[in-house]
């Protein structure tokens, strides 16, 4: 396995990546552009990949505008394998060297996702777009929580 920032030329890899997952499926795929994803990699905030064997098979992206996760996905056949957890330890790292601006999240509840960000340490804070749970992680908590 090999993580490194995202670029670009990674974009075509991300986007099959993103239309692959079995939970937290875009309800318009049509919505998340190519351009969208470039303004997410180069103005609004950064990313990562994880490559296993020259191909990319996950990918996170924070947005440092709206201060949240824009996304963390990977392949279905790449899951737990420690691959989620290390790109949101690069991507919240680097976040968090930016600003100590709390930080948001979105996702389904009742899902693996769910799961996921409960035992990194994010707090539910409520709903965000009508049915999505809401999740924040403030600097502190994860200054604590990086030192384990």
């Amino acid at each position: 396995m090999f993580f490194r920032e995202a670029t670009t030329a990674d974009i075509p890899r991300l986007q099959l990546i993103r239309h692959s997952v079995k939970e937290n499926i875009l309800s318009d795929p049509a919505k998340v552009t190519d351009e969208l994803c470039a303004l997410y990699l180069t103005e609004r905030g950064k990313g990562w990949v994880c490559e296993v064997d020259g191909q990319v098979v996950g990918f996170s992206i924070v947005d440092l505008q709206d201060r949240n996760v824009w996304a963390l996905f990977m392949l279905p056949e790449f899951e737990g394998q420690g691959i989620g957890k290390q790109l949101h330890r690069l991507m919240l790292d680097w976040y968090f060297q930016q600003t100590k601006e709390t930080i948001w999240l979105g996702t389904d509840p009742g899902t693996r996702a769910e799961q996921f960000y409960r035992r990194q340490g994010w707090r539910e804070t409520g709903i965000h777009a009508g049915s999505e749970l809401k999740f924040e992680m403030r600097h502190a908590d994860w200054m604590t929580q990086a030192r384990h």
